[in-house]
């Protein structure tokens, strides 16, 4: 039955996203062209490509505020490195280094120390912020080599598809596998149900959890390097906010605060709609201010929602047993 009404939730979402893709269109003939909506796409790009290992960790019952900051603290590593001279490549890689390190200590405090999730990832938003201000300061650095920039704005030959959405696709396929299709993504569903039971399973919780922030950091890299590609700029505020696209995307498309319940498919879609109506109201000269308070409505909408209709399911069962009973 929650899968049944999961899957329902999914359903709305797609709708939805192509009610907000007619909206888009009565606002501006413009809207719906090619070239409009391989730039909206490309737009969220960062926001999709983070918000699937998102989807994973508050699968688990955990939360990780520090995407968008560990976001900057790699680009500005990156453009640092370059104009420090070392070779493109091995600046990409030291980008994911410290993407992975940056999840690793977050994992081991929450893991290791029991901490919560939520307090530790509120300081290292700031903690990684402000490292990306001391590698980097106020400097943005640009004049990257034609060939990675284009894989940031370019598209698949011969398509209007941006490489960033391709590339975010293919994950996205390969999420859904692993979450929908292996032994390790059933656990995830288990561990965010019951995670005392599921360590009475055998589950390796601290593991699992540990691997999962490890992985938002790498995530994050990847989108830091998208990112800076994608703007040929390299700057420490680079992404500030996107932490609340990203959690808002993964509420929105049916994940439970509580863990234990959601699906990549959901994640996508709310990834869409939410890039869809902030697209079209773009495309109005709508101010990032609005823009801003569109995603927090969205983002309160998506755990308002669920309670109420969790309450609504419970007093429509009461009410049965009661006739049942009389």
């Amino acid at each position: 039955m929650k899968r049944r009404g999961l899957l329902g939730w999914e359903l709305s979402l797609i709708v939805l996203v192509f009610v907000a893709l007619f909206g888009g269109a009565l606002l501006s003939p413009n809207f719906l062209t090619a070239s409009n909506l391989s730039f909206l796409t490309a737009n969220f790009s960062e926001v999709a490509l983070m918000s699937l290992t998102m989807t994973l960790i508050i699968l688990v019952a955990e939360i990780d505020l520090s995407v968008a900051s560990m976001l900057g603290l790699c680009s500005a590593v990156l453009g640092a490195l370059f104009a420090a001279g070392w070779p493109m490549p091995l600046a990409i890689l030291a980008a994911f280094g410290v993407g992975g390190l940056a999840g690793l200590f977050n994992g081991l405090l929450v893991t290791r120390l029991g901490l919560p999730s939520l307090a530790v990832t509120i300081g290292t938003l700031a903690l990684y912020r402000g490292l990306a201000y001391v590698v980097l300061g106020d400097k943005a650095i640009a004049d990257f080599p034609a060939f990675y920039t284009n894989l940031g704005f370019g598209s698949i030959p011969g398509t209007q598809i941006p490489i960033p959405m391709a590339l975010f696709a293919v994950l996205a396929v390969i999420t859904t596998v692993v979450l929908h299709g292996t032994a390790f993504g059933r656990s995830l569903y288990a561990i965010g149900a019951n995670e005392i039971a599921a360590r009475f399973a055998g589950l390796q919780v601290t593991r699992v959890k540990l691997s999962l922030f490890v992985l938002s950091g790498l995530m994050s890299a990847l989108a830091g390097v998208v990112y800076t590609f994608r703007f040929a700029s390299a700057r420490a505020d680079n992404a500030s906010g996107f932490e609340l696209s990203v959690i808002a995307a993964v509420l929105l498309g049916g994940v439970s605060i509580f863990g234990g319940k959601g699906s990549v498919v959901g994640t996508v879609a709310a990834v869409f709609l939410i890039g869809t109506i902030n697209g079209a109201l773009t495309i109005v000269d709508v101010s990032n201010e609005i823009l801003t308070i569109v995603t927090g409505l969205l983002l309160i909408f998506s755990v308002l929602l669920p309670n109420l209709l969790a309450r609504l399911r419970a007093a429509r069962e009461r009410r049965a047993r009661e006739q049942a009973m009389s």
